[in-house]
């Protein structure tokens, strides 16, 4: 193995690796950063680049677009309220109020910051544990699945602004609307009123974009006499000795967490950056400050999607098997390249395994070295003024929209979502459980539907698998132990009130 890693740090370390792991990097930043265009965008249009190129170096090159895309995705959410990608719509609950308070130069510092620890954390693991990962991901079945996708459900009273049966009311929005389309299992089409153009279902950009980028456009307008002193003053890129001691633990714990997650097929950056934001909620002292520019906030998510970016890289090399969509690109690539991911990659091609391997560390580096000196260029999008960053906002939702379908219908249904997020806002029912419950209910409810095809019907598969029950078991704990610990608060301060009554 260390055999292997010292040939994969020659290969990375090459001229014209580090060129092109640079070019990767900075293409990928700058197609991220344009809602619509994420990571599997950005790959798709580098394929045709390859053509003709060693290899090793379009592999290494790729996955620079992959990792920088991730990181560029971030740009948009966190100024712009636009999340392109579900990976960063996490990054936006935080990000965006920082950017209101006048500390966006500060939210994309620390964006920076924990994508390169999350990331280079993420890689030594890769390093170290790639060919041991492998087996413990086949592990997860279609039960497992089911009760880690519930595991998450839990986390939707987390993300509740205050009102918790709100929160649930969102929920079940998202649910709702995830089930349009056809029935993947029997071809039944669901909810579609008729219409062929919902057949496909409602893609995920079109919700992102209409819940939060049209939905704040729609804030904006209506309340144009309200002043934007933050958006017009950027803010220092500075951190403090309390930021910085704020961001230690997030850094620390959601490095490792982000790439656990990341080595899963079908978790990925998306199902990581929400549990890392969830679970940091869950911890933090004073929970309250998450949503409106918590420095823990923006931390965990970023440091998570970054991380399980170069997990996903697990399964896809080990395996052959591609974790989310991204990287089903990447397997394509790889294919188009004449190379075979797998077990025997790793033998019969230790150069581009280890090659792709080392080049992450020389490409988190230049994510660094880039992105913090055009964080002032970045951030001078903030000082437009508000009608022309309305419009600006506007039309890139509707490109990034019609890009991905070529549908006039999708630019309708962006309305509509925008309309919806903005009286969801109006009247205070957060955003981030419809959109949890949009991303992971398609996948439970395809993970419920194959583990009971497997048993024929019989419930008794999801308690007969140890790694399911311990997801249970871990479901229920979360779910009382919080719920305990405040009634247990409550009573301490009815007592505390109780006292301070008899004092007096």
């Amino acid at each position: 193995m260390f055999d292997g890693i010292l040939q994969g740090f020659q290969v990375a370390f090459s001229l014209e690796a580090i060129m092109f792991v640079f070019l990767g990097v900075l293409v990928g930043t700058i197609i991220g950063m344009i809602p619509g265009l994420g990571p599997i965008s950005a790959i798709a249009i580098m394929i045709p680049v390859t053509y003709g190129m060693d290899s090793t170096i379009a592999l290494v090159m790729m996955a620079g677009v992959y990792y920088g895309s991730m990181y560029g995705g971030s740009t948009s959410s966190i100024l712009l309220n636009a999340p392109g990608v579900a990976g960063t719509v996490a990054a936006s609950f935080d990000g965006y109020p920082m950017a209101q308070q006048g500390k966006a130069g500060k939210a994309l510092a620390i964006s920076a910051i924990a994508s390169f620890i999350g990331g280079t954390v993420s890689v030594i693991l890769l390093m170290l544990f790639a060919p041991m990962l492998a087996s413990v991901a086949i592990i997860f079945g279609p039960p497992e699945y089911f009760a880690l996708m519930l595991l998450g459900l839990t986390a939707i009273a987390s993300l509740s602004d205050g009102s918790t049966i709100k929160a649930l009311i969102a929920a079940v929005l998202g649910f709702m609307v995830v089930t349009i389309g056809i029935d993947s299992q029997t071809g039944t089409s669901r909810f579609t009123f008729g219409s062929v153009n919902l057949l496909d279902g409602i893609d995920f950009l079109v919700i992102a974009l209409g819940v939060f980028a049209l939905a704040e456009v729609c804030f904006l307008i209506l309340n144009r006499k309200q002043k934007m002193n933050g958006l017009a003053n950027i803010g220092s890129l500075k951190l403090t000795k309390q930021d910085v001691k704020e961001m230690k633990g997030p850094l620390t714990r959601q490095s490792f967490l982000g790439f656990i997650l990341g080595v899963l097929p079908g978790a990925g950056a998306t199902i990581s950056s929400f549990v890392a934001y969830i679970s940091e909620k869950k911890i933090a002292k004073n929970p309250k400050e998450f949503g409106k520019g918590s420095v823990k906030g923006l931390t965990a998510p970023e440091t998570a999607n970054n991380a399980a970016t170069s997990g996903a890289f697990v399964p896809l090399l080990s395996l052959g098997i591609p974790g989310s969509g991204t990287t089903a690109v990447m397997l394509g690539a790889f294919l188009v390249l004449g190379v075979q991911p797998g077990p025997l990659l790793m033998t019969e091609n230790p150069g581009i395994f280890w090659g792709v391997i080392a080049s992450m560390y020389i490409g988190n580096i230049f994510l660094l070295v880039l992105n913090l000196p055009l964080i002032p260029y970045f951030v001078k999008i903030l000082k437009v003024p508000r009608p022309l960053l309305i419009s600006l906002v506007i039309i890139s939702s509707l490109i990034g929209v019609y890009a991905v379908s070529f549908s006039t219908f999708d630019l309708y249904l962006l309305v509509l979502f925008g309309i919806l997020g903005y009286f969801m806002r109006v009247f205070a029912f957060p955003a981030a459980p419809f959109i949890l419950a949009f991303i992971l209910g398609g996948m439970m409810e395809q993970a419920l539907r194959q583990s009971l095809t497997i048993s024929g019907g019989s419930w008794s598969i999801f308690y007969t698998s140890p790694l399911a029950v311990s997801l249970f078991v871990v479901m229920i704990i979360a779910l009382v132990v919080p719920a305990w610990r405040d009634r247990v608060r409550r009573k301490k301060a009815e007592e505390e009130e109780e006292r301070m009554e008899k004092i007096n």
